[in-house]
């Protein structure tokens, strides 16, 4: 609002229609009345708000009644309250107006961002906007959870508060995109996605989180994004229950599928002939995953898949006899368990190689 533009300048008429009003003791015409919506409009789009403008109407009225007799003044009130009501309505739209072209210009950076689309100098200064410094390096946090995100609901809501009563202004962006939660924030602040983390597990009752590595510039957020998503379809393929998954500590996983072929060829060659034991390959995989995961201690293993230590002896000296590898041998352990996280990753034997 500028030094001109106050709020009388938005009452012009308004005394005037009063004393029409209370004159007959009549309702307000429909004319005058789209005349104060759009009166309210305009103020609201100069920024005044709504608050101000109304004292400024009860105090043109103040000076209104002075003039009014009998009828007349006890008309006032009612015909003060069409008018306010009016004003107030068309201020009302305004604003609504404008907080739904601020989400779709918000919504539109979003997907800018997160997909690396428009050019990186002028997403850089549309990010200022937002709280971001593109120059500097960020990390990304996403959170899914049983039910789909939305920007307005409570669980989003409560997270934001939460986030601005530990943090106040530091630069954070929240936001949803397909469904997931999404946080960014400062790469050099990693206590922020930390406590993102564990507002958004708790607020899903039982929801999962995956944090990307921090890297600097435009694109560096889109780079810690995509890093947080497939750490979270990693955790879908690979049965990963952690509650918080770091990109970080994931790395060996896109490293082993980086040549897909080779990948499946030692699949194919070292796990196939598993495929031979009653009931298929998937059951002995499962044996392996369970030995492999309790660090080799059978008995915990056998805990984990409801059998007897001596079924899963036996089960361990069946992939033995049919492999040629040995799970209990440290030679042959190691190229049993990358092939066993090669078949978890391309989903043997449930897809073909």
């Amino acid at each position: 609002m500028t030094e001109r533009e106050t709020p009388e300048e938005y009452l012009k008429g308004y005394t005037q229609t009063l004393v029409d009003a209370c004159a007959t003791s009549r309702r307000l015409t429909r004319e005058e009345l789209t005349s104060l919506r759009i009166q309210g409009e305009r103020a609201a789009e100069a920024g005044i708000g709504l608050r101000v403008l109304v004292r400024a109407h009860l105090a043109a009225a103040g000076t209104v009644r002075p003039g009014l007799t009998g009828t007349a003044a006890e008309h006032l009130l009612a015909a003060v309250e069409q008018a306010v009501d009016a004003f107030a309505e068309g201020h009302e739209r305004a604003q609504r107006l404008a907080v739904r072209q601020e989400e779709a210009v918000r919504r539109e950076f979003i997907d800018d961002l997160l997909y690396g689309r428009s050019d990186l100098g002028r997403l850089a200064e549309r990010a200022e906007r937002f709280g971001l410094l593109l120059s500097h390096a960020h990390a990304v946090a996403v959170a899914q959870g049983t039910e789909p995100f939305d920007d307005g609901s409570p669980i989003t809501r409560h997270i934001d508060s939460s986030l601005v009563a530990r943090f106040g202004n530091r630069r954070i962006l929240l936001t949803t995109k397909d469904g997931r939660l999404i946080c960014i924030a400062p790469g050099d602040q990693s206590e922020v996605l930390s406590f993102f983390a564990k507002q958004a597990y708790a607020a899903t009752d039982g929801g999962q989180v995956a944090i990307g590595r921090a890297h600097p510039g435009a694109g560096g957020v889109v780079h810690s994004y995509e890093e947080a998503l497939n750490a979270l379809d990693l955790a879908t393929r690979m049965d990963l229950e952690d509650p918080v998954l770091h990109a970080a500590d994931l790395l060996v996983y896109p490293v082993l599928t980086r040549d897909r072929q080779a990948m499946a060829d030692l699949v194919h060659s070292v796990l196939g002939p598993l495929k031979q034991a009653r009931g298929g390959a998937q059951p002995l995989i499962d044996t392996l995953t369970a030995y492999f995961d309790t660090g080799c201690v059978a008995a915990e293993a056998a805990r984990r898949l409801s059998l007897s230590v001596r079924a899963m002896t036996y089960r361990l000296e069946r992939i033995h006899k049919l492999t040629g590898a040995d799970p209990g041998d440290p030679v042959h352990r190691y190229t049993l368990q990358t092939a066993v996280v090669g078949a978890r990753l391309l989903d043997w034997p449930n897809q073909d190689l």
